[in-house]
């Protein structure tokens, strides 16, 4: 049915295009996975359950791993990432790979999100000619489409929560660390990091349950809690009475009237709900850190896709930046229609991790946002969790001009590489607008709980209409997703 639903929806009829390519095994593979399921042998609640991954993370099949970009087209990594692993033993059956905004919007800086030259430009199931947001715009249209029951997503800053929010989704993005990144095509090894989307808090956090975990090749896991975490056990559909939350509102709020009013509307559901609101509870440094971040990524993406590269030996047919951006110039009229590779540019320039300006830089980005920032505010506060809308509504989709932002709170766990989860919490002119919980380090269940309390004393998701565009015409009444 889900296959179907791909070929219906995703290259023909609405034309999606949030799918690049299906797993040719899947039908065999579920077959398998029923056979186990008749002899009695059932290896969990994902037990042949189909999931999308977002074309960044390696799969030993005959998949591509591209980025969305042709110059990886057909190119299958030679072995599952250890997070694709994790699924496949767990009993899910990896469907397919979704489309993305290719080399996860570290291009241009004009880029249109859900644009790639693998598979076109991406929409928004809730308005076709909105933007799906990104980079993991595919996994967030597909599973918004009810293409599958889940999917993997990736974020560096913004590009889990951004196109779940838009989307009407759960999103996690968690501590960096917590999932292996090892097989997954970088843009900084601070930053990265795969997560879980979904259409329910509970089915997020099953998700999550099974790819965090150990990964030998992988340092940063190191740093991860001592033993496997349940995170189903963090749905306590109460988890919000008595909860300090504190609203991040200067820097992330006042930037688009309909988002402002979808939040007030869920800070008072959670006062409801027993939440003590600590209003505001701004944090400290936030927009200080904003180029010094920048020069990271710069730095770290050079470094981290070279070392990609290395690792794929003869399988991938690029060996480093400079080889991508040769192709990107040779195959300009294909790649490159709509923006150029000026972040790629800018990238390659840059020198070795041993330099004193990235030194800085991440110091910076680290004092800043953690020690100064979220852990601070959290401290002076005892807060529970941090709240702000998660961003604005999903804007026309713009081939010329590229992205229109208007605000957005991902930054800060972004850079300080903690966890982030957004769920669904209203609408406005019909376009979802998200909730954002983040924190310290390491707090995923915590969040968890507080997102599906909200969720389960909400209930603001719908599905998506699949409208050529919204009705402006209409006006306000309605337009905040009421429960259902």
């Amino acid at each position: 049915l889900y296959s179907e639903r791909i070929r219906e929806l995703d290259r023909t009829g609405l034309t999606l295009r949030h799918v690049l390519e299906v797993n040719p095994d899947a039908a065999r593979i579920a077959a398998d996975l029923d056979a186990e399921r008749k002899a009695g042998k059932i290896r969990g609640p994902l037990h042949g359950i189909p999931v999308v991954l977002k074309d960044n993370i390696d799969t030993g099949d005959q998949m591509s791993t591209s980025a969305g970009s042709l110059a990886l087209e057909g190119s299958a990594a030679p072995k599952d990432s250890p997070l694709a692993a994790r699924l496949r033993e767990a009993g899910a059956i990896l469907l397919a790979k979704t489309s993305m905004s290719e080399w996860a919007n570290f291009r241009s800086s004009h880029s249109s999100s859900g644009w790639c030259s693998r598979g076109g430009q991406g929409k928004n199931p809730y308005a076709l000619d909105r933007s799906p947001c990104g980079s993991s715009s595919g996994t967030g249209g597909a599973i918004a489409a009810s293409y599958a029951a889940a999917g993997i997503g990736t974020e560096t800053d913004g590009s889990i929560t951004c196109p779940s929010s838009i989307a009407a989704l759960v999103g996690i993005k968690p501590t960096v660390g917590l999932v292996s990144r090892t097989g997954i095509i970088p843009i900084s090894h601070t930053q990265d990091t795969a997560g879980p989307m979904a259409r329910t808090v509970a089915d997020a956090a099953l998700v999550l349950t099974t790819i965090a975990g150990p990964d030998p090749t992988d340092p940063a896991t190191r740093g991860a809690p001592a033993g496997s975490v349940d995170y189903l056990s963090a749905l306590d559909p109460d988890a919000l009475r008595g909860a300090r939350l504190g609203v991040c509102r200067k820097h992330f709020t006042g930037y688009h009237d309909g988002t402002d009013r979808v939040f007030a509307e869920a800070l008072d559901a959670m006062r409801q709900l027993g939440a003590i609101i600590v209003d505001p509870a701004d944090l400290p440094h936030a927009g200080e850190y904003d180029d010094a971040e920048f020069t990271v990524l710069l730095y770290e993406f050079k470094a981290d896709l070279n070392a990609y590269f290395a690792g794929r030996g003869a399988s991938s047919p690029m060996k480093s930046l400079k080889d991508v951006m040769i192709f990107n110039e040779k195959e300009r009229q294909r790649v490159m229609p709509y923006f150029g590779q000026e972040l790629m540019q800018q990238a390659e320039a840059k020198g070795p991790l041993t330099e004193k300006a990235y030194k800085d830089a991440l110091a910076k980005c680290r004092l800043l946002s953690r020690t100064r920032g979220i852990d601070a505010i959290m401290q002076r506060h005892q807060l529970d969790a941090l709240v702000a809308p998660t961003g604005n509504p999903a804007w026309p989709i713009d081939l010329v001009n590229g992205d229109h932002f208007t605000g957005s709170v991902t930054t800060p766990a972004a850079v300080a590489g903690y966890p982030h989860i957004t769920v669904p919490a209203g609408f406005d002119h019909g376009l979802p607008v998200g909730l954002s919980f983040f924190g310290r380090g390491w707090s995923e269940a915590r969040l968890i709980g507080l997102a599906y309390s909200y969720e389960q004393g909400t209930r603001h998701r719908r599905p998506p209409t699949y409208a050529p565009s919204i009705d402006l015409g209409a006006g306000l009444e309605g337009s905040v997703g009421s429960r259902s």
